[in-house]
């Protein structure tokens, strides 16, 4: 083997992303002495997306002090390459800042707006923003806010509303955001759940954020009021839309008010890295996450990579934490040629997150030697 490429999304919990690449580069190089391994960290738009580019990309990190997910000044960062910026949502409004105070009613996405308004002044001309591990339920009313855009309640007065207040909304004006000219926005979306119903942002992710029954059908009815005001007064349709649910809302939020795109967040990537030239003349990709399921298939990196790989001609191995059998055919047709779970006996979740590393370096030296016995 001459030449390996690594391309694999963290084991959340367990593994990161870089320790995957250099664990898998170390066993490849071990069994093919001067095969040229080039592993890149990847993201989905969730935790760890910003040092995921600034180690693919050699991005510059940028500090800035925003608003936290309930108005307190935070210290936090994006990520900058040439004038293209990464900003990750969670970054400013995210779940782990949220900690020990949960409330999805009250937490806004404000400070979200702010990081990407400072990339705008500062000469930035795209925006790449990681939706997911939001602590918000507010359609991204305060990111937008942040950039300019006004919303008015019923009695015509102006406020920032958040996810116990958008039922709030009669009017938003988005002139505000003549000032930045024509946004470039891409939002990293791994999700394709809708802004509403049972399948939508509150049903499905508000308790995680805290809120009880009774709170989620709340959140439901306010983000449905925002995607009929959105309809009615921007002529935008976003309450089926594929992946508004992202982050409380917040791909709706993007879509409707900064007329960004939601796009698979390994597709974002893949743009970004140059997938096509950084794998050609490879033998080998290898690719993983945590678990390969049904969600995968929604464009997850394993499946995201395979059907580019695909397009090329080149194998695609996958290795990871878990994986459904169900899934296995489908993920076949899309461009994996096999699939290896690195967990080798029934333990407990805590224990495969202590072991990840050492599993996962077994099946690397497991797989390197099959291949170069292939080879003899």
């Amino acid at each position: 083997m001459k030449k390996c490429v690594v391309l694999s999304d963290s084991f959340k919990g367990s593994i990161s992303s870089t320790e995957i690449g250099r664990i898998v580069k170390e066993e490849c190089v071990r069994q093919f002495t001067g095969c040229a391994v080039s592993a890149v960290p990847v993201a989905d738009g969730g935790e760890g997306t910003a040092e995921c580019f600034e180690a693919a990309l050699g991005a510059v990190r940028i500090p800035v002090k925003v608003s936290g997910p309930f108005g307190e000044q935070i210290d936090t960062f994006y990520v900058r390459k040439g004038k293209t910026a990464v900003i990750e949502m969670a970054k400013a409004a995210g779940l782990p800042l949220a900690a020990g105070r949960l409330d999805p009613l009250n937490a806004t996405t404000y400070g979200v707006g702010e990081m990407m308004r400072h990339a705008l002044e500062n000469g930035c001309e795209e925006l790449v923003l990681g939706l997911g591990g939001s602590a918000t339920n507010d359609a991204g009313c305060g990111m937008a806010s942040a950039l300019g855009v006004r919303f008015y309640n019923t009695e015509g007065q102006l406020f920032i509303p958040v996810g116990g207040t958008l039922g709030n909304i009669a009017d938003v004006d988005c002139r505000g955001l003549e000032q930045f000219g024509k946004m470039n926005i891409r939002a990293m979306c791994d999700i394709e759940n809708p802004l509403v119903g049972k399948c939508g942002a509150a049903y499905v992710f508000a308790p995680q954020k805290g809120a009880d029954e009774k709170t989620v059908q709340f959140l439901d009815r306010g983000l449905a009021h925002f995607a009929d005001v959105v309809r009615d007064v921007l002529g935008q349709e976003v309450s089926a839309l594929p992946g508004a649910g992202a982050a409380g809302g917040m791909g709706a939020g993007v879509a409707a008010l900064l007329k960004g795109d939601l796009q698979p967040g390994i597709e974002v990537v893949m743009d970004l890295i140059h997938f096509e030239e950084m794998v050609c003349g490879a033998d080998l990709v290898i690719t993983g996450e945590g678990r390969l399921d049904d969600q995968s298939l929604n464009g997850k990196a394993v499946i995201g990579v395979a059907r580019r790989a695909k397009k090329l001609g080149i194998p695609v191995v996958a290795l990871v934490g878990d994986y459904d059998k169900a899934v296995l055919e489908d993920a076949y047709e899309a461009g994996v040629t096999a699939v290896f779970g690195i967990n080798q006996q029934i333990v407990t979740l805590e224990k495969a997150r202590a072991e990840a590393p050492h599993m996962l370096r077994l099946a690397c030296r497991n797989l390197f030697a099959y291949a170069k016995a292939l080879r003899a």
